[in-house]
């Protein structure tokens, strides 16, 4: 099941204040990129980010699991928490290559 064009939208306006905010379909689910970096997956209307030692700290009490068969485990973000997933995306922002062009 993919998610829904109005989750998406809502995950980016959650975001919002942080930089620019876009997304791409892929796959029948979605990329959302702040700055033209690859920030976050949202696969059936669930959002994953990295398990990365960087956001141990903040995601230490997150649900992990994986966005799709053959990923690694990723952290369940708690897109209704807005204050979250701004911080934890600011924290992985400026780790994160800006994405290949296609």
């Amino acid at each position: 099941m993919a998610s829904a064009p109005d989750f998406i939208e809502y995950v980016c306006e959650q975001l919002a204040g942080i930089g620019e905010i876009r997304y791409r379909k892929m796959f029948g689910d979605y990329m959302v990129y702040v700055n033209d970096k690859p920030a976050l997956l949202v696969c059936d209307n669930t959002v994953y980010i990295k398990q990365l030692d960087c956001l141990a700290t903040e995601m230490k009490n997150a649900a992990v699991g994986v966005p799709y068969p053959g990923a690694k485990s990723h952290y369940i973000l708690d897109i209704d928490d807005a204050a979250l997933a701004r911080k934890v995306v600011r924290i992985i922002e400026p780790l994160t290559p800006p994405a290949q062009a296609t």
